[in-house]
């Protein structure tokens, strides 16, 4: 069911971090991987060079996907080297702290840019592709918990991240007669290195409220897209799957 055989996968991103885990773990599955990059070059040769050394196949394409004419060039691009696409996981995004009454409108701009604008120009150009290629394909959003439970300093990230989950469903009632899926991945506070450098109150807290007791994995999240994106989730669209270690279950009262 996880066989992904002659599919190629576009992933947003995918230079370094979550979305790094998401390339390789589409590798793995013998997808063909374009790795997505707007500033980190080296980092996605890298993960090129991580897939190619494990006997995959993977390309890196630099895009801004807040520019139309990019997100264009990046899908022509990507159809010159492999001949198709077929699945599209949009994990782009930045989530810088700003507060509500301190935050200047050019950093809510940027955000929901880089996050709600980009996945919507990235989704109509795929989606395109796509209806033109006359056999479907899978589009496979990340949100966040954020989107339905905001956290202090993110409100223009909470907002932007539940815009992607309604553009998420509209798109799935939209792209389903052409045999497109479009479903949702809403992580928790996943690992990244130097994150309880960073931020070790918030881990404190989250590890405290997650019944498994743990932060989250790129592999977590790249396992739940992986399903999402594969035949085994072949009636499934318009759907968001939690992956944040049960926390959203925790009581607040």
């Amino acid at each position: 069911m996880f066989d992904l055989t002659g599919r190629v996968a576009l992933i947003t991103g995918s230079g370094s971090g979550l979305g790094q885990g998401l390339a390789i773990r589409f590798s793995q599955a013998s997808a063909k991987v374009i790795v997505h990059f707007n500033a980190s070059r080296a980092g996605s040769q890298a993960v090129v060079e991580r897939i190619e050394a494990l006997g995959g196949e993977a390309l890196a394409l630099a895009a801004d996907l807040t520019q139309p004419d990019e997100v264009t060039r990046l899908v022509t691009q990507a159809v010159a080297h492999f001949g198709r696409v077929d699945m599209l996981i949009n994990n782009a995004g930045l989530y810088p702290l700003a507060g509500l009454l301190t935050m200047a409108a050019a950093e809510w701009d940027a955000v929901i840019a880089a996050n709600l604008r980009s996945t919507f120009l990235c989704t109509q150009a795929v989606a395109r592709q796509m209806i033109a290629q006359g056999s479907g394909g899978a589009i496979v959003n990340i949100t966040s918990i954020e989107a339905e439970n905001p956290a202090p300093h993110h409100s223009h990230y909470s907002a932007a991240k539940a815009g992607v989950f309604m553009l998420t469903r509209s798109a799935a009632a939209e792209l389903g007669r052409h045999g497109i899926r479009v479903n949702a991945v809403a992580p928790g506070l996943i690992w990244r290195e130097g994150l309880e450098h960073d931020w070790p109150d918030g881990v404190n807290r989250y590890l405290a409220a997650a019944p498994l007791g743990r932060l989250g994995m790129p592999e977590d999240v790249a396992d739940a897209c992986l399903f999402l994106a594969s035949p085994a989730a072949r009636w499934i669209t318009g759907a968001s799957l939690t992956v944040d270690g049960g926390v959203l279950t925790h009581q607040v009262y």
